[in-house]
């Protein structure tokens, strides 16, 4: 446990997009087909919209298809940094639908991700939220 006092900052909204902005890492959670489901993607952010690759016919792909023209399944998407030797970091929530994008539609962004997992990540999903909230904590300075 820290000794050190630590604050906690609410971010607005153009803090939390600043801060996602570059893209890199973050995780998709979803209510899937086998239960409540957490992984990890990488990301890229263009006008306001997140933007990320999966397989085609995959896991993912399957708990998020609807089957309904133009209804998406909301989601919740989480991307955080971390320091643990100044126990201080920032975390960035949003929700909205995920849409799955079909081969017509235009991608923002969407050749610019660049998955870290091996194979095939034909499948463009885009995430235009409607909620975004962040926080950040850091060492209160001039204690102890």
């Amino acid at each position: 446990m820290s000794a050190t006092p630590a604050a906690l900052e609410v971010l607005s909204t153009q803090d939390c997009w600043e801060l996602i902005g570059p893209g890199g890492v973050g995780r998709v959670a979803f209510a899937g087909l086998r239960g409540l489901t957490v992984l990890p993607v990488n990301y890229r952010v263009h006008d306001g919209v997140v933007v990320f690759r999966t397989r085609r016919g995959g896991e993912m792909e399957e708990d998020l298809r609807t089957g309904i023209k133009d209804v998406d399944r909301g989601i919740a998407f989480e991307i955080d940094r971390i320091d643990n030797v100044t126990e201080s970091g920032w975390s960035v929530l949003l929700r909205g639908p995920a849409h799955l994008v079909t081969g017509d539609e235009p991608v923002p962004a969407g050749e610019d991700v660049r998955p870290w997992a091996g194979g095939t990540r034909d499948l463009h999903i885009q995430i235009t939220p409607h909620e975004i909230t962040g926080r950040r904590v850091f060492p209160v300075q001039g204690h102890g």
